[in-house]
């Protein structure tokens, strides 16, 4: 399983970027990181065709370490998905 060596997160630009092995930088916007929330609700909203919304102002305020990946917690309120490096690493860029 690939890792980021290091998560940098930019509140004023609205971007996480992860330094992954190999010297490769990965950037995502925190509202391409809300509309992909990989939790059952989000989910559910995509399966029955619909789009997960999320402003473009959005902000990750929060980040927690799992061992298979992170949970983000959104200034919208959203907290509920955990973000496997694998799914982390086929967004953004």
């Amino acid at each position: 399983m690939n890792v980021p060596e290091r998560i940098d997160l930019d509140s004023r630009a609205h971007t996480l970027t992860l330094h992954w092995p190999g010297a490769r930088a990965q950037h995502v916007s925190h509202a391409a990181l809300r509309r992909a929330c990989p939790c059952a609700g989000c989910r559910r909203i995509r399966l029955a065709g619909g789009v997960v919304q999320a402003a473009e102002e959005v902000a990750v305020t929060d980040i927690q370490s799992m061992a298979y990946g992170v949970q983000f917690s959104f200034s919208d309120g959203h907290a509920q998905g955990i973000f496997p490096w694998t799914f982390l690493e086929t967004l953004g860029d």
